[in-house]
């Protein structure tokens, strides 16, 4: 890696503990620059704006859950659990919950809508391979997996992002993804049991 990618990498290190700690709203430009002894020209060299430096932390925490998403599409688990396992690694950790609700602010629906671009581009063909791998081995019986599996993320963020969700919601969901994927009754119960934790 050059100096200078070095140097980059390092001030998002420095943003995405301060997002964590103190919050994207209430860290300042002038603080993450302080914490990495830099003058502010270096700063404004790597990022043109604190939303760029969000929008990057962001992206590397996208990179972490893709490749732990890829682990799981490399596994031994069974195909429905390949899939739920993919979508749940997407979701940032739970210390990571301020740096996500940043994006819920007004003033950042732009990037809240780029962000979930990405992470479409990013989820859906990972997805994909589980639907098809699913289809090879008899366990889904449906074309169109593509689409299929972006409902199924649609869905998903639409139940579970808010946290505000009853026994009844989650067991619609599963019926509704084991339909979509035309799965065998039942073979998604298993997401009752993840959801409680």
């Amino acid at each position: 890696m050059k100096k200078g990618e070095r140097r980059k990498q390092e001030l998002l290190q420095i943003a995405y503990r301060m997002f964590l700690s103190k919050g994207y709203e209430n860290t300042s430009v002038d603080e993450i620059i302080e914490e990495a002894g830099i003058a502010k020209g270096t700063y404004y060299y790597y990022f043109p704006s604190k939303e760029q430096t969000l929008e990057e932390v962001i992206d590397m925490m996208l990179d972490k859950e893709e490749e732990y998403a890829r682990r799981i599409l490399e596994s031994d688990l069974p195909i429905s659990q390949k899939l739920v396992g993919i979508v749940a690694s997407f979701r940032p950790e739970a210390e990571e919950m301020t740096i996500k609700d940043a994006l819920h602010e007004a003033a950042n629906i732009v990037m809240h809508d780029k962000i979930k671009h990405k992470l479409m581009d990013r989820l859906i063909p990972l997805l994909a391979k589980v639907g098809r791998q699913g289809v090879d081995e008899g366990v889904f019986a449906c074309s169109d997996i593509e689409e299929r599996v972006k409902m199924i993320v649609i869905l998903s963020n639409e139940v579970f992002d808010s946290g505000d969700y009853s026994e009844a919601d989650v067991r619609v969901f599963i019926d509704t993804i084991e339909r979509i994927m035309y799965a065998q009754p039942g073979s998604m119960a298993f997401i009752a049991d993840l959801v409680k934790r």
